[in-house]
């Protein structure tokens, strides 16, 4: 990997990639979603229109800016990517991730994730946090309006493992709180890995030398992600020159700069614009009925995978292949079910008076095509 870039990632199930994360090559892109960083107000719109909030080279717009002023300084995290020649939008409400825990500024409380339904566990797991966080707002300095949030990835979790992961949170909290010129969090190959990727429990993870390296440093924030205290972990991790190469995925990874992803009889083109990004599906040489819903079910099925693994978002515009009308809510069952587990909001708007079928989804990451530029 070039020296001035970072990390990259991988996730792979049952042999099959499903996610990949490409740090970018240098500090020149504009700043990653989730990235947290202390700055300060440089001018505010008139009339309630939102302010300005900065931090030498990167700038962000923050929408509720009542109370404050120029020069007023606040922790702030950017929400999503920015469009093409604007500044990305930032909150106040930064939220601080870890695989079972996410610290939460500006929300006070500790709250417990709605996918967690047993009412006995959920009031377990809100007891083991709330005791935790008495220790560990005192031990750290915490200001009252923070709190917690209990992740469905903590169902079933020791109070110790929570304890030691909510020590580490508020520890990246303290640095950003107290450095000036300290930035943190984001959606890099190491914040996804480590946050996103531990639960449930892999069966291995390799690293490179230069990451054992990187994880070795006793400052933050590798400090808080040594696997989060969590000594389950230690057995599953094992040094690999190329981890990659392990696991065959290079000329995988090299595949998703083709815009033709292959369906089986078929193929769904995708191809990113400014504007939108847009997702052909084709099936081939049979245009019968039964192979157009075949296709677009297949296409439905791998949609979300394709579209975290090449690192789009914003307005997604689908021409899925021609099929009758009575089979579309087949088809956006399949959808949905596809999007369920998906990490990244996206929302299904539905179906055009054109026939085209349109999402939302958020930007998170960087297009995977910018990463290699």
């Amino acid at each position: 990997m070039p020296e001035d870039r970072g990390f990259a990632a991988a996730l792979v199930e049952d042999g099959k990639l499903q996610d990949f994360i490409l740090d970018p090559p240098n500090d020149t892109y504009p700043p990653l979603s989730g990235q947290v960083w202390t700055g300060k107000i440089t001018r505010k719109l008139p009339g309630g229109g939102g302010a300005f909030c900065a931090r030498g080279a990167l700038e962000g717009y923050l929408r509720q800016a009542k109370g404050l002023k120029s020069g007023d300084t606040l922790l702030v995290q950017v929400v999503s990517l920015p469009e093409h020649g604007k500044a990305p939008t930032v909150t106040q409400r930064v939220l601080f991730k870890g695989p079972r825990l996410i610290l939460t500024h500006h929300a006070a409380g500790i709250n417990v994730s709605r996918q967690i339904r047993d009412t006995d566990e959920a009031q377990r797991l809100k007891s083991a946090v709330t005791e935790a966080m008495e220790d560990v707002r005192d031990a750290y300095g915490l200001d009252e309006d923070v709190g917690a949030i209990v992740r469905s990835a903590a169902r079933g979790e020791e109070a110790r493992h929570l304890r030691a992961e909510l020590e580490g949170l508020a520890n990246q909290y303290k640095v950003l709180r107290s450095r000036d010129n300290a930035v943190g969090g984001g959606t890099s190959a190491l914040d996804i890995a480590l946050t996103e990727w531990l639960f449930p429990m892999p069966q291995q993870i390799l690293v490179s030398p230069k990451l054992a390296r990187v994880l070795s440093k006793p400052e933050p924030p590798f400090e808080a992600m040594e696997f989060w205290g969590d000594e389950r972990f230690l057995p599953l991790l094992h040094g690999e020159d190329d981890p990659f190469a392990a696991f065959g995925l290079h000329d995988e990874i090299a595949r998703l700069s083709a815009p033709e992803v292959p369906l089986g009889g078929g193929s769904m083109v995708i191809e990113p614009t400014r504007a939108l990004v847009a997702v052909d599906v084709n099936t081939g040489g049979d245009f019968s009925p039964a192979a157009g819903l075949k296709i677009n079910l297949a296409a439905a099925r791998d949609l979300p995978r394709q579209l975290r693994l090449r690192g789009l978002g914003g307005q997604i515009i689908v021409d899925f292949a021609a099929m009758p009308k009575g089979q579309r809510r087949t088809l956006e069952e399949a959808l949905k079910k596809a999007f369920r587990d998906d990490p990244i909001e996206t929302a299904l708007v539905g179906w055009t008076n054109l026939g085209l079928f349109e999402l939302q989804r958020k930007r998170e990451r960087r297009p995977l095509t910018e990463m290699h530029r």
